[in-house]
């Protein structure tokens, strides 16, 4: 028993020696704990997420623009196209009262969608129309702006 003890125990003390020298001398990994190392994919993680969000984002807008922008130019070319072949203000056969068929939605450059109005104006506008004055609010614009009755009804109406 002592022979073995004699081998074994020098054995063991090598084997010790050795794994020391080998857990120093293996290469470290930064000095990243498993924390630092879970914190640091969470954040690649996340940035990804967030571009994938944005660029999905982008994609939706750039449909939304492109679903919007045919019926913009098309309205804008029924407006050029009636102003062309509108006759001269004083023209003989020139009705001021009467609005041109327009597809739904499209009104004349003067009063169109996204048409700026003096703010004053449409701020004299929006006051008449939450106190109930709507008739106010159509003589005001059909005034202000030489449009036609039905023009300045469906403006008004879209206040």
């Amino acid at each position: 028993m002592g022979d073995v003890l004699t081998v074994l125990v020098p054995a063991l003390v090598l084997a010790a020696v050795l794994w020391a020298l080998a857990t120093a001398l293996k290469p470290r990994d930064g000095g990243m704990s498993d924390a630092d190392r879970y914190q640091l994919d969470l954040a690649r993680r996340s940035q990804a997420h967030y571009a994938a969000q944005v660029q999905a984002a982008m994609t939706a807008r750039a449909r939304i623009e492109a679903a919007a922008l045919p019926s913009q130019n098309r309205q804008q070319q029924i407006q050029q196209h009636d102003h062309r072949q509108a006759p001269p203000p004083g023209h003989a056969g020139h009705d001021p009262g009467h609005l041109p068929d327009y597809p739904h939605g499209s009104y004349p450059a003067a009063l169109g969608p996204g048409t700026m109005l003096n703010p004053q104006l449409a701020l004299q506008l929006q006051t008449l129309v939450r106190n109930g004055q709507k008739l106010q609010a159509i003589r005001l614009l059909r005034q202000a702006t030489h449009s036609n009755l039905l023009t300045a009804k469906q403006y008004v109406d879209r206040l």
